[in-house]
């Protein structure tokens, strides 16, 4: 039998927050001060022997690749903390970003906090729309309330895409929902040598170049330490909670320079060869119980043997290169870990380590992609494209990722990878807690079955803290997760779970866990195809005994019928419940910034401004796939001007228009594989000059061709064809007046940096009337004049 829990801070019933306002009970009020006593309002304190908490989440991990896992990607400091603390092996998020982030931070199921898929896909219903409502405060705010301070860096995405912009509201931003400080980035992902930086709500160039070590998660590293050292510097007794979350292992896999080639050869068994040494480890270890299975590998994945020798270099390279990030990620983790306890902390700090938001990401195409963001366009690199992008692999400018091979074999013993809900290849992630102070049976693993939606409540029991009726003016709805504070007793792998019932659902990809038993169905899109819907009609419903099968390995549904449909009854109870209806397949089809609201949708004519700047693509109007006019009035000094005059995107997708040698410039980039441009014959004299390009789809298909004319004083001067357009979105980059922020949409001038225009921009105007699409003999005629 498990020993007595561990004596957490006695409960303080908040039923209402925050606390009325001080009434000042004990003061005595004369006409004097000499005649007065003073009563000061206190200063709000958390209960006694609240720990402080480093909440860490890393980002698109599977189960199989950590080496706490008995995985082979070098992670001592998971390691570390595991033998320090507990190692949970059935904790399971969502199988994809926002909803798992939403849910952690709400304790409320991701549908139910308006987030059934990432914020960019947002539509209009209630477990969709990307909205986290104010009846489910996150931890942040309880503990804020309740005497804490809170800061967060690293990666957001549970900001509404349409709601990104200086503009607000500003709602949904960490800031106000509880956290006092936030350093990092607003979308999905973002480059980790060019990242889109926020401090706070404000945009901000990054510290540093690539050249001068800058990385991203490394910079997260400093401003969260820093932040912990000056917290208690300042006020020693108050404890803190710093959430990290990584935009690591997350495509674009950029490791820092100086952590390259770390990994070189050790990928070469391929991916097949990878999944049963992993699994041979996990068993020798104890990760999974003795007997699991390990799953076979889908046949809609190539075998590692049945590519050629240099297909399978580059394949070896993808893993090197992922492995070099995902360890530097842990580096940095150590680091942070380390400057607590040099402040004398750590006995005291409870240490969440999530080992992953989701399964590993097959969201790479079947021989991987050296720009993701192309991929979710849904456009797939050729084997040629890929491979001519080897020995860039991971450099500033590229945005790889690993082929769907190392996602199935990254989520070793399991089957599918992350989006696929339904099994835990999508779903199942490691969990390391430590506490010194608290948890005193080290090494150990705890088999509980639990849900990401149980860290709020587990937070709160340690922090004493009892859930609020009501916040900041809002009546809550009732927490989903339960705690599993329980575990940190000493035997407490004896207990049962608290947790006995859980649906799944991503995509159409959904499951039901009811105890000890899951029913599963996976839906028809597979992870790496980025568009197109099925028939539910045709979706099979599988069975697994949980209890003996660890891994998912043997489908029970033809000898357990009534099983199934039980469990999927159980589904469909949760899923109108929780806010899951109505189930969507779509993927691409909802990147389209139009089926959301927006301050720009339905305007003619939209005119920018020098010094509008990181306008964030989500936020901003369309421009990509749409017939439009971009009128620039400039003025050159003596002497000639350079700089961009305006940007969408950077290095990973977009299009700029500047002055090069003087010359007027219109750079077209698809996705870093092929660019385009338009450049005046002439340089620009000093004066007065109207620049415009007027840019044409052939038709309405999403990437088809387009043609780009560049006009100078009203005469067009040059012309580009494009025969491939960026289907929906340019990235997680920004819209620029008077400079090109984040990354170098062309790289001529990467060395420039923001490249700022030298001249004078009266203003940018794009107008959406009155361009029509061009038939070949319009192109015929523009090509006539220009000749």
């Amino acid at each position: 039998m498990p020993d007595r829990k561990p004596e957490f801070p006695v409960h303080i019933d908040r039923n209402h927050l925050p606390e009325p306002e001080w009434g000042f009970p004990n003061a005595k009020i004369g006409v004097f001060a000499t005649d007065s006593t003073p009563d000061f309002p206190p200063v709000k304190t958390a209960p006694e022997g609240a720990p402080n908490i480093l909440l860490v989440l890393l980002d698109d991990v599977g189960f199989g690749w950590p080496s706490v896992n008995g995985g082979l990607v070098r992670m001592p400091v998971a390691e570390k903390l595991a033998k320090r603390g507990l190692f949970y092996n059935q904790f399971h998020t969502t199988a994809l970003c926002s909803p798992t982030r939403a849910a952690m931070l709400t304790g409320r199921n991701h549908h139910s906090v308006a987030s059934g898929v990432i914020q960019e896909m947002a539509t209009g219903f209630p477990g969709y729309c990307g909205i986290i409502p104010k009846s489910c405060a996150t931890f942040a705010e309880m503990l804020k309330q309740t005497g804490y301070t809170n800061a967060w860096f690293g990666k957001n995405h549970n900001v509404p895409d349409n709601l990104t912009s200086p503009a607000g509201p500003f709602d949904n931003w960490p800031t106000n929902q509880g956290f006092d400080y936030f350093y990092g980035f607003i979308s999905g992902e973002t480059d980790q040598f060019y990242p889109s930086l926020l401090e706070n709500t404000t945009p901000i160039q990054a510290p540093k170049t690539p050249d001068e070590g800058y990385q991203l998660t490394r910079d997260l590293a400093d401003k969260c330490m820093g932040w912990i050292r000056q917290q208690k510097a300042i006020a020693p007794d108050r404890p803190f909670c710093a959430y990290l979350s990584t935009g690591s292992a997350h495509a674009p896999h950029q490791p820092p320079l100086d952590w390259r080639g770390r990994n070189k050869g050790r990928f070469d068994m391929g991916w097949d060869e990878y999944r049963k040494i992993v699994h041979a480890n996990q068993l020798k270890m104890g990760i999974i119980p003795k007997g699991t299975k390990l799953t076979e590998r889908p046949e809609q994945i190539p075998s590692w043997d049945s590519h050629p020798e240099d297909q399978r270099d580059l394949f070896a390279v993808q893993a090197e290169n992922y492995a070099d990030f995902l360890e530097h990620a842990d580096y940095e983790v150590g680091r942070v870990v380390d400057a607590i306890e040099g402040l004398g902390e750590l006995e005291n700090t409870l240490i969440i380590y999530i080992l992953g938001d989701n399964g590993s990401s097959g969201e790479g195409s079947l021989v991987g992609t050296p720009n993701e963001i192309m991929s979710l366009n849904g456009r797939q690199p050729s084997i040629e494209e890929a491979i001519g992008f080897k020995d860039r692999w991971g450099m500033p400018g590229t945005s790889p990722h690993y082929a769907v091979g190392w996602a199935w074999a990254g989520d070793c013993p399991f089957q599918w990878t992350k989006q696929v809900a339904s099994h835990f290849g999508g779903t199942r992630n490691a969990m390391i807690a430590s506490w010194p102070d608290r948890i005193k049976e080290h090494g150990v693993v705890r088999s509980q079955f639990h849900h990401v939606i149980d860290l709020m409540p587990t937070l709160m029991e340690v922090a004493g803290i009892a859930e609020a009726r009501e916040v900041n003016g809002h009546i809550q709805r009732p927490i989903e997760g339960v705690s599993f504070a329980y575990t940190f007793a000493k035997g407490g792998g004896d207990a049962p779970s608290t947790r006995t019932q859980q649906y799944f659902e991503m995509l159409g990809n959904r499951a039901m866990y009811a105890d000890g038993w899951i029913a599963s169905c996976r839906h028809g899109r597979l992870p790496w195809e980025t568009s197109g819907s099925f028939s539910f009609d045709d979706d099979k419903w599988e069975l697994y005994n949980l209890n003996d099968d660890f891994s998912q390995a043997v489908d029970l549904a033809d000898k357990h019928p009534e099983k199934v449909d039980f469990l999927r009854m159980l589904f469909m109870g949760d899923a109108a419940k929780y806010n899951v209806l109505p189930i969507d397949d779509r993927f691409s089809e909802r990147l389209d910034t139009t089926l959301r609201p927006s301050y720009f949708h339905g305007r003619k004519q939209v005119t920018f401004y020098p010094g509008l700047t990181r306008l964030p693509e989500g936020s901003g109007p369309r421009l990509i796939g749409i017939p439009f006019t971009l009128t620039a009035p400039v003025v050159i000094p003596e002497g000639g001007a350079e700089g961009v005059i305006f940007a969408l995107g950077g290095d990973a997708a977009g299009f700029s228009l500047f002055l090069w040698e003087g010359k007027a410039r219109f750079h077209y980039n698809f996705f870093g594989m092929k660019r385009h441009d338009a450049v005046s014959p002439d340089p620009l004299d000093p004066g007065e000059h109207e620049i415009k390009v007027t840019f044409l789809p052939h038709g309405p298909e999403a990437g088809g061709p387009a043609t780009a004319v560049l006009s100078v004083d009203g005469k067009a001067v040059a012309r580009c064809e494009i025969d491939e357009q960026v289907p929906q979105r340019c990235g997680t980059e920004t819209m620029d007046v008077g400079m090109d922020c984040v990354s170098p949409v062309c790289a001529d001038y990467e060395d420039r940096g923001l490249f700022p225009f030298t001249g004078e921009i009266r203003h940018v105007a794009f107008d959406f009337e009155d361009v029509k699409q061009p038939s070949g003999m319009d192109r015929l005629k523009m090509a006539t004049a220009m000749d």
